[in-house]
């Protein structure tokens, strides 16, 4: 994987070949009924990469979002997620029927694991091996995880023969995961950020939000660009991808408007010194089928 000196690439080399865009859209608790038009504007903008998940009720969405931008399939790189209740080998293939039949397309460019579920990890592992299997079949271009931090990766990795392209995390100034990145970066897999620009922080509640820090207020001045503009810089100039989400057309113009800009290595420095250590998004260990299973509907 190529990760470092991205500068103005938009893309990341992954560790089979597969250039994946470095900035995708996401529509993680986007409403069914304005993901079309929000995936259709992202497009629009320039966004190559539109990452999904079984588990967000809105498939079906970006697949016409997608249709209707008149961007060709062939342009476009589609990521989506297995939900933990398709986990195992013959569920997991379903799966894939599943989201491809939502979508409306054949083949997956990304396909990942959306948690580690390690309360069933023989689920998991079958799981993935379904993964390899699509992979080997030509059904998806690359395959990957989601939330799995390095004990999970360290069993996944002893059991499995293709070692994940991509780990999905929650990354953002805040919660950087330093020591997990650094597992990534030792064994080729492509870190991919979600909630990029820390919004978990904002609606969480209590404590100080990203787009209010004065470090990241400051650089923004410096640069003529917003604090969300100056982290979606970040990401990619430390060989990271990102995927922001928005309904707002200027606001998706906006996250896409941050490859006109560098950041000096003592202001990437200093975003780096803001990390606290503290996870916005829940424990991958309290992902549970018993707390968090949900039954995914036919395509």
């Amino acid at each position: 994987m190529q990760n470092s000196g991205l500068g103005n690439s938009k893309k990341i080399t992954l560790n089979n070949g597969v250039a994946m865009p470095a900035l995708g859209f996401g529509v993680f608790q986007t409403p069914p009924d304005v993901t079309s038009a929000a995936v259709a504007e992202s497009l629009r903008c320039g966004y190559r990469l539109i990452d999904t998940a079984a588990s967000y009720g809105n498939e079906r969405e970006v697949g016409e979002g997608i249709r209707r931008s008149g961007i060709t399939r062939d342009e476009v790189f589609i990521e989506t997620k297995v939900w933990i209740n398709d986990y195992g080998f013959e569920a997991t293939l379903h799966a894939f029927d599943k989201s491809t039949g939502k979508l409306g397309v054949e083949q997956l460019d990304l396909l990942i694991l959306h948690q580690p579920l390690p309360s069933a990890f023989d689920r998991t592992l079958e799981a993935y091996r379904a993964l390899e299997r699509l992979l080997a079949d030509g059904r998806v271009r690359a395959i990957g995880v989601s939330n799995f931090m390095s004990e999970h990766l360290d069993r996944l990795l002893a059991e499995v023969s293709v070692v994940p392209a991509v780990n999905q995390i929650e990354c953002h100034p805040y919660f950087r995961q330093t020591a997990l990145q650094r597992m990534h970066a030792q064994h080729g897999i492509a870190t991919q950020a979600w909630s990029p620009i820390g919004g978990i922080t904002s609606y969480r509640g209590g404590g100080q939000s990203t787009f209010d820090d004065p470090t990241l207020r400051d650089i923004a001045r410096r640069h003529g660009k917003s604090p969300a503009q100056v982290m979606l810089r970040w990401h990619p100039q430390e060989g990271r991808a990102a995927i922001p989400k928005s309904v707002k057309p200027a606001r998706i113009a906006e996250n896409f408007d941050v490859f006109d800009f560098e950041l000096a290595s003592e202001e990437l420095a200093a975003i780096d010194a803001l990390d606290t250590g503290v996870r916005g998004g829940p424990e991958p260990a309290s992902i549970t089928l018993e707390a968090y299973g949900k039954e995914i509907p036919e395509a």
